[in-house]
C-alpha cells in the first residue's frame, strides 16, 4: 500500500515529522515497498510493510534526529 500523498501517511508519521522528513519517509517507503515485494528479498517473517517501514524510518534518521524535546530536526 504505497502511500500516494503526504496526507495519506500514518498519523504516528504525520503527527511527529516535519513536512521535508515526511517526504523522506514516503519515498523511501514507496521504494521499499516495491523493491521487497518478495518474501525472498525480506529476512525473517517481516511482511512487505512492515520492511518498507523499517527502511522509511531508517532514511528519516539518514537526515532528521529526535530532539531532547521530542521533535525530530535536521542534522
Amino acid at each position: 500500500m504505497p502511500y500516494k500523498t503526504r496526507s495519506s501517511l500514518p498519523d504516528s508519521v504525520k503527527n511527529v515529522l516535519p513536512a521535508h522528513a515526511q517526504d523522506i519517509y514516503q519515498a523511501a517507503f514507496n521504494s521499499a515497498w516495491e523493491e521487497y515485494k518478495d518474501q525472498e528479498e525480506r529476512r525473517g517473517n517481516e511482511s512487505q510493510e512492515e520492511v518498507a517501514h523499517k527502511v522509511a524510518w531508517a532514511a528519516v534518521k539518514h537526515q532528521y534526529h529526535k530532539g531532547d524535546d521530542d521533535k525530530w530536526h535536521k542534522k
